[in-house]
């Protein structure tokens, strides 16, 4: 086909939710002999980033086939054709959209940490390695929803107990690890929205359903509250070698999203993890080349070995990669890969999230 055959293809895709209101466009345009695959994006009104996908002119079939797969890249992290950017409208992921968010938190570093520990305002309960999932029953249906607000399976044995847990209508926020969910809040029940609701309201109502320590398929957090108690947590939680703490504020509603900075509910992890791009496949090594977002700069941050009952991921996907320290620059020490990420967006993935090595460190032996 030649530039003068090529029909028209051109999209402009929306995202609105909290405080996010993106725009992303994509297009094909002729350029000599062939055609280019352009792409845009920021937010709504602002200066658009611009670029393209196409290294050099290539012909209508390879720009169709790059074209579509951006768009359908996109349209799975929650961009929509509908101007009003409601996540997944239009898109092949609508019938899964729950229009339900959990509230993120935002990390913090040790001297924070401190802080709030010393806080009677701030509790604590611990940083579960899972995955992130808010769990809906009304009536006898119950739903797993993501991060990312869609509808996903969920093992039998958290189905069965929470088919029993409760009556009517109720949406648990927690950490699915295995057939075991650790419940640490309560947006509704009996079809009333706690979100606006304090979160010492919200956690003593949680605590109504779930006795906190119970044991089962559907569990509750423990939580501690004055100073010497969430001191005693993060000791028990540092010798157990657990990921982390979670500080909560006590008067705070539930906000969904992730707020710029700060928040009313923050982390600190005792280990360092970054969620990286994988950028190619290293041949036979069963290793992939990792990068991140600095800005509209990507940043190589080195390579991670596949372990051998692992599939290789597919470039272009999202990993959590556990290390010791980065490198000024970004590249990472001793890194450890912990698992393929489908629950987030590749604008996670930013050089932000490194935890560099002091000058003055030195390696021990």
């Amino acid at each position: 086909m030649t530039t003068l055959d090529a029909p028209p293809e051109r999209i402009t895709l929306y995202y609105s939710e909290g405080s996010s209101d993106k725009i992303y466009q994509a297009g094909i345009e002729p350029s000599d002999t062939g055609f280019i695959v352009t792409f845009a994006y920021g937010r709504r009104g602002s200066t658009l980033q611009t670029g393209t996908k196409t290294d050099a002119p290539v012909d209508y079939a390879a720009a169709k086939k790059i074209f579509d797969k951006l768009v359908q890249d996109k349209t799975k992290k929650g961009y929509t054709p509908g101007e009003d950017g409601t996540p997944y409208q239009q898109t092949q992921n609508e019938s899964r959209a729950t229009g339900i968010l959990p509230q993120l938190l935002n990390p913090i570093d040790e001297n924070a940490a401190n802080l709030l520990l010393g806080d009677p305002n701030w509790w604590a309960q611990e940083k579960f390695d899972g995955k992130r999932v808010l769990l809906r029953k009304s009536g006898d249906i119950i739903t797993g929803i993501n991060r990312q607000g869609l509808s996903i399976a969920l093992p039998e044995p958290i189905l069965d107990q929470a088919r029993k847990l409760g009556g009517g209508q109720w949406i648990l926020d927690g950490e699915a690890i295995g057939d075991t969910f650790i419940a640490f809040d309560l947006l509704e029940k009996a079809c009333v929205n706690l979100r606006t609701e304090p979160y010492c309201q919200r956690l003593k109502a949680l605590y109504g359903m779930l006795s906190p320590g119970s044991r089962g398929a559907i569990q509750a957090a423990e939580t501690a509250l004055g100073s010497n108690q969430k001191r005693v947590l993060l000791l028990h939680l540092r010798k157990m070698n657990r990921e982390g703490i979670v500080f909560k504020r006590a008067d705070a509603p539930y906000t969904p999203g992730r707020p710029a900075s700060g928040g009313t509910q923050v982390k600190l992890k005792f280990v360092a993890v970054a969620s990286c791009l994988v950028t190619k496949t290293n041949g036979t090594k069963r290793s992939v080349s990792l990068e991140l977002l600095d800005g509209t700069r990507r940043v190589g941050v080195g390579n991670v070995t596949i372990p051998a009952n692992a599939q290789i991921p597919a470039t272009g996907s999202i990993l959590d990669v556990r290390y010791l320290y980065a490198f000024a620059g970004g590249s990472l020490f001793q890194p450890v890969y912990l698992g393929v990420r489908d629950d987030i967006n590749p604008e996670a993935c930013t050089l932000a999230q490194l935890k560099y090595k002091a000058a003055n460190d030195g390696d021990e032996g």
